[in-house]
């Protein structure tokens, strides 16, 4: 490829996921499969570690939805249910509105795993196996809370799988029917041209901001562990 037709490829595409969103999508992605194959195999402690790793990056996915770059924001993607139904509608033409990040679809989509995510994990702390092992944080309770949660937090797993099966659909559905590959802009962040609104206006957080808020919920998660080596 010559430069020029470089250059004119590089303009065709718009920058609009940015780095710290990407690299917790596919962190998210390992760590969920780690976290299964872990338990699948009785590795408990490389379990607990990815567990405790993905409640950091899930902390500071909320935190980045908050103060994160436009497209990671929650008040980008998160929309009240008409306009979701709307969205779904429009699907079946080819004149639907697009989005510079996730569409209403999508947003709800990455909301409701997020959730399901963070309280996967939350019970995992106050889990037990039924042998030998125990989440950090499940002596604060007693044994039949505990396995409770250990049975919800197998559930949830359930759930969690039904999520992920979904997004496969839907990425199948947008690469095969509408055209629209979602999975190299997760990878490059950027979108063809004529998928993002001629008028959309993207800011962009840096990444010593991303990284300060990683290191807080890191702490966050080592202070988890740290508690359930000092208890009793």
């Amino acid at each position: 490829m010559s430069v020029e037709s470089e250059h004119a490829t590089s303009e065709l595409l718009v920058l609009v996921w940015d780095l710290p969103t990407r690299l917790f999508h596919w962190s998210t992605v390992a760590l969920v499969f780690i976290s299964w194959l872990s338990a699948d195999q009785g590795f408990m402690t490389v379990h607990l570690i990815s567990g405790l790793t993905l409640l950091a990056l899930l902390l500071f996915r909320i935190a980045w939805g908050l103060v994160g770059s436009t497209t990671a924001r929650f008040t980008d993607f998160l929309h009240p249910p008409k306009r979701v139904v709307g969205y779904l509608i429009s699907m079946a033409s080819d004149n639907g509105t697009v989005y510079a990040g996730h569409n209403p679809a999508g947003g709800l989509m990455v909301s409701v795993m997020i959730t399901a995510l963070l309280a996967q994990v939350i019970t995992g702390l106050f889990s037990n196996d039924g042998l030998h092992f125990n989440g950090p944080l499940a002596l604060l309770i007693s044994d039949d809370a505990s396995s409770r949660l250990s049975q919800i937090h197998h559930l949830i797993f359930d759930v969690v799988l039904f999520l992920v099966w979904c997004h496969v659909v839907a990425i199948g559905f947008y690469l095969f029917v509408k055209r629209h590959n979602l999975v190299m802009p997760m990878l490059s962040g950027r979108k063809p041209r004529n998928h993002v609104p001629s008028d959309a206006k993207l800011k962009f957080a840096g990444v010593p901001l991303a990284i300060f808020l990683l290191f807080l919920t890191a702490s966050i998660a080592a202070w988890v562990m740290v508690q359930g080596r000092t208890l009793p």
